[in-house]
């Protein structure tokens, strides 16, 4: 077989398309499978090479989800866009790493958040502003309870003060 019949091979395409994109990056199965089909590669070929990679441990959706959702953490999004982007990538379940957080981490975190982006303050007798914070905070994937909560915070010492924000 030489060099030219090696890149005519489907299944060398997909398994070095696919090898190359996991070095990058962690991709869930679905990505990748998604990836390999805008290569015109066929879909049992596509199944059979990710099958073989999730065997060998170089194609993990828990892995991915893992990974996936402390990076969106660590760039101050909240569960319900972290869970919603996971199903957009075929991952339908709760990574291990969102479960351990209480809701009082997220509420939490989106203080924080809301401190870096406008400063904590008094928010009762400006509707506007209080409405453009609690947009805001939704957008970035909080749940409704979480940004009431994080909307009530005044100051930096209630944010560090209690175990119970």
């Amino acid at each position: 077989m030489g060099k030219d019949s090696k890149h005519d091979d489907p299944e060398y395409k997909a398994r070095s398309v696919a090898l190359r994109l996991l070095a990058r990056r962690e991709h869930s199965r679905q990505e990748l499978s998604l990836k390999l089909r805008q290569r015109k590669i066929e879909q049992p070929v596509i199944d059979s090479v990710l099958d073989e990679y999730e065997e060998e441990g170089w194609l993990d959706d828990c892995r991915f989800a893992d990974v996936y959702s402390r990076q969106r953490i660590d760039a101050g999004y909240g569960p319900v866009r972290i869970m919603s982007e996971l199903q957009q990538r075929g991952v339908h379940f709760r990574p291990e790493c969102l479960e351990e957080k209480r809701d009082a981490d997220w509420v939490r975190v989106a203080a924080e958040l809301r401190e870096k982006r406008f400063g904590l303050g008094r928010l009762s007798d400006d509707l506007a502003e209080k409405l453009r914070q609690a947009r805001f905070l939704a957008r970035r994937g909080f749940s409704s309870a979480q940004v009431e909560r994080a909307l009530k915070l005044e100051d930096a010492e209630q944010l560090w003060g209690g175990d119970d924000v």
